[in-house]
C-alpha cells in the first residue's frame, strides 16, 4: 500500500508541475476536453486534506495547485473566455453531465 501511495503522490506532483508550466492551456479548455481543470484539482485537494483531518481552505488549496495565489495567476494567465469557448463548454457539459 505504501508504494501505491508514493506512486500516486509522485504522479500528482508531476501533474501539478505540468499544469503550472502549461499556463497557455486555459481552465475552460481543460473543462471542455477533460471534464476537470485546475480549480477542480484544488477542490479535490482541499477535500482530501479535510478528510485527513487537516482543513486547509479554498485559497490555500488553490495556491498549492497554481503555485501562487489564484487571483495573481488569473491576472497573469487567464483571459476572459471567448464566446466559442463558452459554447463548447456548454455543449460538453450537456454531453457529459
Amino acid at each position: 500500500m505504501t508504494d501505491t501511495i508514493a506512486f500516486e503522490a509522485a504522479a500528482f506532483r508531476r501533474l501539478v508541475a505540468h499544469l503550472r508550466q502549461r499556463t497557455d492551456v486555459q481552465n475552460i479548455d481543460l473543462m471542455i476536453q477533460a471534464g476537470f481543470c485546475r480549480n477542480c484539482l484544488s477542490t479535490w485537494y482541499e477535500e482530501a486534506a479535510a478528510a485527513a483531518g487537516t482543513p486547509i481552505g479554498k485559497d490555500a488549496a488553490r495556491e498549492a495547485i497554481y503555485g501562487m495565489p489564484f487571483p495573481e495567476w488569473k491576472a497573469k494567465y487567464q483571459p476572459e473566455a471567448t464566446p466559442e469557448q463558452l459554447a463548447a463548454f456548454e455543449a460538453a457539459r450537456r454531453a457529459h453531465p
